[in-house]
């Protein structure tokens, strides 16, 4: 592996190759599982920590995605439920009380769908929010790294992880430490679960509009803002699923 950027792309590339063909059964199934429930007007809420909140604001609220979207984010308890600012972090993620404070805060209804993202899969306030998910009826789409979250142990109490708890669990393909460029001293460079999680998600997004269009449907979906007609476009469609779906936050 060369330390450049034309060495990490190529780890990039082959690591996307694989990802996208080893997961296009589960890819399908994450995509089964969304378009059933928008079909119920239901919304398919989307939550990461750490970097794994780019996963979210991949599917939530952007040109191209899905209008019946919601983002949940750890900050939410600042921003919707009053707390101080200083509760938030680089720890909070470990700490699986706040799963419970960010569920009861977001607009859930009972035909939603989450889509959750954890790289390391182990993280107490996933771990529980996947927990609550699944104890409350809704279907689970997970995005992990199967090597890496198999060489962690759980900081959930439970000892369970991400993957444990998701009807479809789709592996982002990342090595252990995310990074793939290795330096002579020891550690890495270059990750790389940010750039697949958002193919997956990208690709979920295609399929389920594939689907409603196949079935005569007219898909949900966001133009741009910053083109002529976006904002009257996507306004239209918010207004559908008023008091559901966050944006700006």
């Amino acid at each position: 592996m060369t330390l450049s950027a034309e060495g990490y792309l190529a780890e990039v590339t082959a690591t996307m190759t694989r990802v996208a063909g080893s997961q296009r059964e589960q890819v399908a199934r994450a995509a089964d599982l969304v378009a059933e429930a928008i079909r119920a007007d239901g919304v398919v809420h989307a939550f990461g920590t750490g970097h794994s909140e780019a996963l979210a604001m991949e599917i939530a609220g952007r040109a191209g995605g899905l209008v019946p979207t919601n983002r949940i984010a750890l900050r939410d308890v600042v921003l919707h439920g009053g707390e101080p600012a200083d509760v938030l972090g680089p720890k909070l993620e470990r700490d699986p009380s706040v799963a419970h404070r960010l569920y009861d805060l977001a607009p859930v209804g009972p035909r939603d769908v989450f889509v959750l993202a954890s790289n390391s899969g182990v993280n107490g306030a996933m771990v529980e929010f996947a927990s609550l998910v699944v104890d409350r009826g809704h279907p689970l789409v997970a995005i992990t790294s199967a090597a890496h979250s198999a060489r962690m142990e759980s900081r959930h109490p439970s000892g369970r992880k991400l993957a444990d708890f998701a009807d479809v669990v789709l592996d982002n393909g990342a090595p252990y430490g995310d990074a793939t460029l290795p330096l002579p001293s020891g550690g890495a460079v270059g990750a790389v679960s940010s750039i697949t999680a958002a193919l997956l998600a990208q690709q979920i997004v295609v399929e389920v509009v594939a689907r409603l269009l196949t079935a005569d449907e007219q898909p949900p979906v966001y133009l741009s803002a910053n083109i002529a007609g976006g904002d009257a476009h996507n306004d239209a469609l918010e207004a559908r699923y008023a008091g559901r779906i966050r944006r700006g936050s």
